[in-house]
This record gives structure tokens, C-alpha cells and sequence, in this order.
């Protein structure tokens, strides 16, 4: 082996090292450092809540039916939920929020790395007879979906909607 094919080999396996580490879970529960800060990044869909925001809880259970219960959600703009989220199936269960087009995206990402690691404050990642916990503040009104991203879930119609009533205006 000459010295190219000796840098393209080591090359491609400390990628393949940094992508397992990167995607790698196994049967992980994709737990989160409950010490650690959550990441406050804004998205289309809302920002990470500060738990002492919360006006009010809302549970939802996740099935092995490929469904979500409730399925719609109603929320004020600059509204911050906690989403305690219950995995009542057999199987691996998660709920992540986002637009349509975010889901697409990322649910098209899991069916290439189905093990992929999942560390963002819009997702849940729920074992079964588990529960988890999102605290989200909803600061922009619209329509907005959560669905359960693991392959074939999403595309078994595991979706929901939460539509954002937009703020009243103040009274002038």
C-alpha cells in the first residue's frame, strides 16, 4: 500500500469514528446531563423554556399505533409549555417539534442514521414505559408539528399539530 492509500484509510476510518461517536446510541435512551444548560437556540418554531415560566403541563402519550394523544394542540404566542410525554408502546417512542419542512428534513436523516443521537431541547426520546420532558416557549404564532422521528414511525402518520395563537395586541 503506498503512502495515498495509507492517508485515504486512516482518513476514512477517523471519520467512521467521529460519525459513530456523532450518530452511535444503540439502545441508548438518548439521555440528557440533567446538570447540563439547555441550549436556548432560536428556532421558527420557538424557543428552549425556563422550566419556572411554565403556566402549564400537557401530557401526551405516545402508542404503538403510531399516534400521539391529544394529537392537536392549542397555545398562546409567548405561551412556555411542559410537555411530560409517555411512552405507552413496546417500542422506542419520540416526539420532536418543528415545522413540517424540519421533519421532513430530519426524518429523512434517521432513516440513513437510524441510531442518530438526539440532544436538542425540541425532542423527547422515550423508552417504553418511560416518560420524558420538553419545556418549550412558543414566541412565534402559526402552525407548527411534532412527530415521532424514529424510521417508519413518521411515516406511519406519527404526527401531530400544535397551532400558536398569536399574542392579543395591547390596547393603545
Amino acid at each position: 500500500m503506498n503512502k495515498f492509500n495509507i492517508r485515504v484509510v486512516a482518513t476514512a476510518a477517523m471519520l467512521a469514528l467521529t460519525m459513530s461517536s456523532a450518530f452511535a446510541h444503540g439502545n441508548d435512551e438518548h439521555k440528557k446531563a440533567h446538570n447540563a444548560e439547555v441550549k436556548k437556540e432560536q428556532q421558527p418554531w420557538g424557543i428552549a423554556g425556563d422550566s419556572r415560566e411554565v403556566k402549564r403541563t400537557i401530557r401526551i402519550a405516545m402508542t404503538d399505533d403510531m399516534r400521539f394523544t391529544p394529537s392537536t394542540i392549542q397555545v398562546q404566542e409567548g405561551e412556555t409549555v411542559r410537555f411530560i410525554v409517555q411512552n405507552k408502546g413496546k417500542v422506542m417512542h419520540e416526539m420532536v417539534i418543528g415545522t413540517k419542512s424540519a421533519l421532513d428534513e430530519h426524518a429523512a436523516l434517521m432513516q440513513k442514521f437510524p441510531n442518530m443521537e438526539h440532544d436538542e431541547a425540541h425532542m423527547a426520546h422515550v423508552a417504553t414505559g418511560k416518560q420524558g420532558e420538553l419545556v418549550w416557549k412558543f414566541n412565534r404564532a402559526g402552525e407548527f408539528d411534532f412527530a415521532c422521528l424514529i424510521p417508519g414511525h413518521y411515516q406511519a402518520g406519527m404526527v401531530g399539530k400544535i397551532n400558536v395563537a398569536a399574542a392579543k395586541e395591547a390596547s393603545k
